[in-house]
């Protein structure tokens, strides 16, 4: 498991390659104002799906956006 720094470190650098900097700050500071709770949203989000409609997306979404990193075994 990966420490808090590094945690973050990766995180930003996800959200900077996704939306750029200046997008990734306003990301960062939606989120700090509102309070969200990415477990209450999760939840929400996650129960109005039918059965298996989250394993057609994630399998769709994986053969549309192949891995390419760099991936190493611990």
């Amino acid at each position: 498991m990966a420490n808090a720094v590094n945690i973050l470190d990766q995180g930003f650098a996800c959200l900077v390659d996704n939306l750029g900097v200046i997008d990734a700050e306003y990301f960062i500071s939606l989120i700090k104002r509102d309070d969200f709770d990415y477990t209450v949203w999760q939840r929400e989000y996650f129960d109005k799906m039918e059965a298996g409609e989250f394993a057609v997306k994630a399998s769709a979404y994986a053969e549309s956006h192949p891995y390419t990193g760099k991936a190493r075994v611990l």
